[in-house]
């Protein structure tokens, strides 16, 4: 009895309570939350969507953003598919007829079997600012060292004067209109498609930059041309210059 009494008496060790603290509950707890946000980032990516409705060609204008400045555009404009929806896109594609500067009908590519005539298109793009300098400062700083020594008239109020053979813009010249030529200039090359050059004038609002594209043949009635561009910017962005 003694000897079962002494056993009964006895301690029994404690056992470690459910309250004791786990160094490794943390750290499991904030692997799973990170499976968990992987989980539901990969289903979302992955899970099909139906795609975008396709803007209608007459549709109103479409507000877009380019390099933070908003245009309004015409649907019938975009030459590129991809590009005909409103919001934030790195570039625009554009086109318009000459000179009534609406937009083409996109479904007259051909018309009995002859393709459509680019030198009857303004064309223009619009793209984030590449880092380049505007173009007047570029006239100033840059391209003096290119061109040759003397200018020579052109039609009505332009003035024409050329690069050197010996540079990067062999075969080009600087046209613009002579009492005002931060209001038209423009880059032309001597000769093109049909030994018809092409023109380049570049406006930019903003960080956005804009590239016009026309025959040199539109040089004859510059005039015209400059006014129509003026509207066209008007146009696109109200608070263009």
């Amino acid at each position: 009895m003694a000897y079962v009494a002494h056993h009964t008496g006895a301690r029994r060790p404690r056992a470690r309570g459910r309250s004791g603290h786990n160094p490794l509950a943390a750290p499991l707890l904030v692997l799973a939350a990170v499976i968990a946000a992987a989980a539901v980032y990969v289903g979302y990516v992955l899970w099909p969507r139906w795609p975008d409705a396709p803007v209608a060609l007459d549709a109103p204008t479409l507000p877009i953003v380019v390099a933070g400045v908003q245009f309004n555009i015409e649907p019938a404009a975009i030459r590129q598919a991809v590009q005909r929806k409103p919001g934030t896109q790195e570039r625009i594609d554009l086109a318009y007829l000459w000179p009534s500067l609406k937009p083409p009908d996109p479904a007259l590519k051909a018309i009995d079997g002859v393709p459509v005539n680019p030198n009857e298109r303004l064309f223009l793009t619009i793209q984030s600012v590449d880092g380049t300098l505007p173009l007047m400062e570029r006239v100033q700083t840059i391209y003096p060292r290119y061109l040759v020594p003397q200018p020579h008239a052109g039609p009505d109020g332009l003035t024409l004067r050329g690069f050197r053979d010996d540079t990067p813009y062999k075969g080009e010249e600087l046209v613009f209109e002579s009492q005002a030529p931060e209001h038209f200039l423009a880059r032309c090359s001597l000769k093109g498609v049909n030994n018809s050059g092409g023109c380049l004038l570049e406006r930019r609002i903003g960080d956005a930059d804009i590239t016009i594209r026309f025959p040199r043949d539109w040089l004859n009635d510059w005039k015209t041309l400059a006014q129509g561009i003026d509207g066209l910017m008007a146009r696109l962005h109200p608070d263009a210059k």
